[in-house]
């Protein structure tokens, strides 16, 4: 092994070794430091500033849920469309022979959102009450 590599991995050892003493020595300075005085107040779960009240049964309507679901499915349909649509403008990314492939099988994939989307809507699930 030439000389360079050795000194490379020293200079790797020698980094890991400084982070590992500086995340010791923050560990002990937390525990040193830190105050230790436990209270009810501080053992409760925080929940925007409202303590928390005992259960109490509510109904969650299903078109909250719904209205999520179609919203990530819209999501994820643009971090795919976009970095497709930029891809395929690229005339040199694509051969010329898988075009034609690539270009049906998004418009198969716009179609089956498309679908969702006309159930969705023929469900009324799109319709805010």
């Amino acid at each position: 092994m030439p000389e360079s590599y050795a000194l490379n991995y020293t200079s790797v050892a020698l980094a890991a070794v400084v982070g590992f003493v500086a995340l010791g020595l923050m560990f002990v300075a937390n525990l040193v430091l830190s105050p230790r005085r436990r209270t009810e107040m501080k053992g409760m779960a925080y929940e925007c500033g409202i303590p928390p009240a005992p259960f109490v049964w509510s109904q969650l309507h299903i078109r909250y849920y719904i209205f999520a679901i179609l919203f990530l499915i819209f999501d994820v349909e643009a971090v795919f469309l976009f970095p497709w649509a930029v891809v395929f403008n690229n005339p040199a990314a694509i051969p010329e022979v898988f075009r034609g492939p690539v270009f049906y099988e998004m418009v198969i994939f716009l179609g089956v959102l498309l679908f969702g989307l006309a159930y969705g809507w023929r469900k009324g699930v799109l319709v805010w009450r």
